[in-house]
């Protein structure tokens, strides 16, 4: 494993476990409130005789172990978009952004779709959601879940959100950026391995810091970027971070805790604290590293999660 090879030994004894594990991860998925409700879920679940635990830290999050997708996909609260699988990491950023309802809205790379339609029944549909796609055929396989879903409210793009203009300004910006897939890997997928090379790194994070320029040149001022990736490299996630702290004076990291800090009297930008996130069957296995930017979150891969990351960056209010 190339790329693997980059990570320091405690890491990459951790990261290769979580492959190992991840050949029997089970199904997850994501009631989707803009058309039923996470009881309404569970009751047709039950009823098709499959059983399923709750996510703490999600409400609208299932696990649902000794079943696989296929099972799911013969379900009518499928196939009419009542619910859309989705890996818990996944699930992650759209949960961090916050969206509010009647701010503007990007999600730079889009496709296929599932944080963005995420993000609208976050808001109840009251978002004004643009949504960047540059593939053509990613683009419509977005738009097709966009409309089964049910989001409403979404400007596709067809466009590489690099060369968005000045002219566009957005509240809320979510980065999910190309990236190596490193957090993505199952043990014995020769495949997937292959194509995890340094050629590829190299050219994933050319077009991530470009990104991030991007989006934090179009963020309003008081506005929040999420910047993640299915990535467990440095390189990729808090060098990247660092690298557009450096660049964009006006930006800051928006810490993310476990538990609501002792004190509200702090300097800087309020936390964003994920309840209920470290205990229990379903707690993020958090991958500390010694060079973490403080404030950022690395989820290790394993049996539950994919390995990903986290960072939330606010742009400085004007004086």
């Amino acid at each position: 494993m190339e790329l693997i090879d980059l990570l320091d030994e405690q890491t990459r004894a951790r990261v290769l476990t979580g492959f190992d594990e991840a050949r029997e991860r089970p199904v997850t998925l994501r009631a989707n409130t803009l058309k039923s409700s996470i009881g309404e879920v569970c009751t047709v679940l039950e009823a098709s005789g499959f059983t399923y635990r709750r996510v703490p830290w999600y409400a609208d999050a299932l696990v649902l172990d000794d079943v696989r997708e296929r099972d799911i996909w013969d379900l009518d609260i499928y196939r009419d978009g009542h619910v859309y699988l989705q890996s818990l990491s996944s699930m992650l950023p759209p949960q961090l952004m916050g969206p509010r309802p009647g701010t503007d809205v990007l999600d730079m790379c889009a496709a296929p779709g599932g944080k963005t339609a995420q993000i609208a029944a976050l808001t109840g549909n009251a978002a004004h959601l643009t949504a960047c796609e540059m593939s053509s055929p990613r683009a419509d396989k977005l738009v097709h879940n966009l409309e089964k879903l049910g989001a409403a409210n979404v400007n596709v793009m067809r466009t590489d959100a690099r060369r968005l203009d000045e002219f566009f300004s957005f509240d809320q910006i979510l980065l999910d950026a190309p990236c190596t897939g490193t957090g993505t890997l199952r043990a014995g997928d020769e495949r997937a391995e292959k194509r995890m090379t340094r050629q590829l790194l190299a050219k994933v994070v050319k077009s991530q810091r470009a990104l991030l320029d991007r989006a934090l040149t179009i963020l309003k001022p008081d506005g929040t970027l999420v910047y993640s990736t299915c990535s467990i490299l440095a390189e990729e996630n808090d060098e990247q971070v660092r690298g557009a702290l450096k660049r964009h004076r006006d930006c800051e990291v928006v810490p993310i805790l476990f538990e609501k800090p002792s004190s509200d009297a702090q300097d800087g930008p309020r936390p964003i604290v994920l309840d209920q996130a470290t205990h229990g069957p379903c707690a993020l296995p958090v991958l500390p590293h010694s060079n973490a930017l403080p404030g950022t979150l690395t989820i290790a891969p394993s049996r539950l999660f994919e390995g990903f990351y986290v960072a939330v960056i606010r742009k400085k209010p004007r004086r």
